[in-house]
């Protein structure tokens, strides 16, 4: 699932882009009850143009970046040598997560528009059949096979359930954006290469860890890293939910620059991130520390010094992240600079820590790179606070 997360080369920010400019067009629209738009037409026919430039750059990146990922996926799973049967599984998983990427792109349009609930809702059924078609499978022994397989199920029942929910809608824009011509590449494009060093550096801030301890310290280490980085994940995920759903609203306030409305709502729904993660860790604490003579969690998952370093590193970025969400809003990447360096520092600090110090110590840059990069987020922060830099 790490090598997996690769895909950030294929989306490199993009659906990022997609749901902020999908909101500001939708900031001009409405739905009526057949799930079909009206209003500027001006508006629609940017946001119809814009879904058919959406599909076509993300079909096309699907093409080039898949296969480059499967055989890096190859290259590293197959420096230890195994007598897991890993190969199949890992190309069917590559082929599944095509599918994966074009429904995540659909969906960030979508959700754009104003429709996070409704999106959240088609997340949460894809990943229930995920879930319950990986425990089916495993039960029935299937093992790296269920993670695959579930995948592509996921995949198909996201597809259904996005075309069943919003087929007028696509439709309609599909004609419209047949009909009309506009130059997305020129407002899009130079967003991109700034997104993509952002969303690559990513990759080394959140995923490179269960690949290098897999490398220096065994499978039963990187077992316990990517579980461990997994449960974090998870929580950071249900708290940053409060971000989330105002995400496009941000955006259409930003649009309309109205932000006496906006900055109440992003502070009230900042606070209320942090508050559900925090209470999320200390959970898990509870729950490690009441049951760990019935569980073995020292067997699954790090010691609780090193799953107190992450889950700090990862209270950091629920800040972080909104701070970004919100200068994001601005049709800007202000962040390039930030990303890139804390990429590197991370990658470099974990190789070496790996290299030279205690596993219990691994995820010591990770938690650092927070603690130096928060400010320098927070300085950039306050010169779009309040609508100090306006929207392009």
């Amino acid at each position: 699932m790490s090598l997996a997360a690769l895909v950030v080369f294929a989306d490199m920010g993009f659906s990022t882009i997609l749901l902020q400019f999908s909101a500001h067009e939708f900031a001009h629209l409405k739905f009526d009850e057949n799930k079909t738009l009206w209003g500027s037409q001006k508006h629609l026919e940017r946001l119809a143009t814009l879904l058919r430039f959406a599909m076509k750059w993300s079909g096309g990146m699907g093409l080039i970046a898949f296969p480059m990922i499967l055989v890096v996926g190859f290259f590293i799973l197959g420096q230890n040598q195994t007598e897991i049967n890993w190969v199949m599984p890992w190309v069917i998983y590559g082929v599944a997560s095509v599918f994966v990427f074009t429904n995540s792109m659909l969906l960030s349009f979508i959700e754009g528009c104003n429709s996070v609930g409704e999106v959240q809702k088609i997340r949460f059924l894809i990943s229930f059949a995920t879930v319950v078609s990986t425990v089916c499978l495993l039960l029935l022994g299937a093992e790296l096979y269920a993670l695959a397989v579930s995948l592509f199920v996921g995949a198909v029942s996201g597809t259904i359930l996005i075309l069943y929910r919003y087929i007028g809608m696509l439709k309609q824009l599909y004609v419209i954006g047949s009909e009309t011509l506009h130059d997305w590449k020129t407002e899009i494009l130079s967003l991109v290469g700034k997104y993509a060093i952002s969303w690559v550096s990513g990759y080394f801030i959140f995923y490179i860890f269960t690949p290098i301890a897999f490398h220096y310290y065994g499978t039963i280490e990187a077992g316990k890293v990517g579980l461990s980085i997994a449960v974090c994940t998870a929580i950071f995920g249900i708290a940053n939910i409060w971000m989330t759903i105002i995400i496009p609203k941000m955006n259409m306030l930003v649009s309309q620059k109205d932000y006496e409305t906006l900055d109440p709502i992003f502070k009230k729904h900042l606070i209320l991130s942090v508050a559900t993660y925090i209470l999320g860790i200390i959970t898990l604490f509870t729950i490690i520390t009441i049951f760990k003579d019935y569980v073995p969690f020292d067997e699954r998952l790090v010691s609780p010094f090193s799953l107190m370093i992450i889950s700090t590193g990862w209270l950091l970025q629920i800040i972080i992240n909104s701070l970004a969400v919100y200068m994001r809003a601005h049709k800007e990447e202000p962040l390039v600079i930030p990303s890139f360096v804390s990429g590197i520092y991370i990658s470099l600090a974990t190789l070496l820590i790996a290299i030279y110090l205690p596993f219990e110590y691994f995820f010591l840059g990770f938690l650092s790179s927070f603690i130096w990069g928060m400010p320098w987020v927070m300085v950039i922060f306050e010169k779009y606070k309040g609508g100090k830099i306006g929207t392009k």
